[in-house]
């Protein structure tokens, strides 16, 4: 069977979201179709693979190897080969951006005009865009946001669904991002940087992280540990004048 065929195929099948699918078809036609469709997919080797991430930045190399390893393991278990070439190629790794995000004394000084209201909430509440555009007027009530589906269907996962203490003004959100992204590109955020300001207020208020998680909707702690564990350079100093106090004792 031919690579191309079945890789199609297989990412079409995939149990995963739509979002995720149409993703994972882009990086198949931009950088994996060109080098392995017209293969047999048991003849296609380790060096294969390495060929096809030449040139490719880490991030992108990431992803591709990832996918390539997908298609691969759904081959395995359909019987259609016996080993993955893929199995033991590592790609660079990853490079993780530093979180931005903006801390509570920037939130309330910055002014973002006719969307300042929307753009409050989600740093007060911590929503998704896709969950905060799907809010209905009976999820708010007894003093707490009810969050139990996206614009997309369900919520990201199980984790999702949700409750968060209210506690600022709701207004519908424009019909797509991008009248948001304006607001926020001055200070050097996106909308999703909101998430991590509302993680970033919940930990300079002492909020323990397992609380946070929860109020977050992550499945995984170590994802809400990646913003907890940001720092500011103004923490960083306060540190050295904790420690410089204590010698002093």
């Amino acid at each position: 069977m031919r690579f191309g065929l079945f890789a199609l195929s297989a990412i079409a099948l995939l149990a995963v979201r739509e979002k995720t699918r149409v993703n994972y078809f882009s990086v198949y036609k931009c950088h994996i179709q060109q080098h392995l469709e017209n293969f047999e997919i048991n003849q296609i080797k380790r060096t294969d693979i390495q060929r096809v991430l030449v040139g490719l930045p880490p991030q992108t190399a990431a992803m591709t190897l990832s996918l390539m390893k997908t298609i691969f393991r759904e081959a395995l278990n359909q019987e259609i080969i016996e080993q993955s070439p893929a199995h033991g190629v590592n790609g660079p790794g990853k490079i993780v951006p530093r979180k931005a995000f903006l801390t509570w004394e920037q939130l309330n000084s910055h002014h973002y005009g006719k969307y300042d209201t929307q753009i409050r909430f989600l740093a007060l509440h911590g929503l998704r865009w896709s969950e905060a555009m799907a809010l209905q007027p009976d999820d708010f009530r007894d003093g707490r946001v009810y969050i139990n589906k996206s614009i997309h269907g369900a919520t990201k996962s199980q984790s999702g669904i949700r409750s968060v203490p209210h506690v600022s003004e709701f207004k519908l959100l424009p019909a797509t991002p991008k009248a948001l992204r304006l607001k926020l590109e001055p200070y050097g955020v996106g909308i999703h940087s909101l998430r991590h300001t509302y993680a970033y207020i919940l930990k300079s208020q002492g909020v323990h992280v397992t609380t946070a998680q929860k109020l977050l909707g992550h499945s995984d702690p170590r994802v809400t540990m990646a913003v907890y564990t940001a720092v500011l350079d103004s923490e960083i100093d306060d540190v050295g004048m904790l420690l410089k106090d204590l010698t002093r004792k």
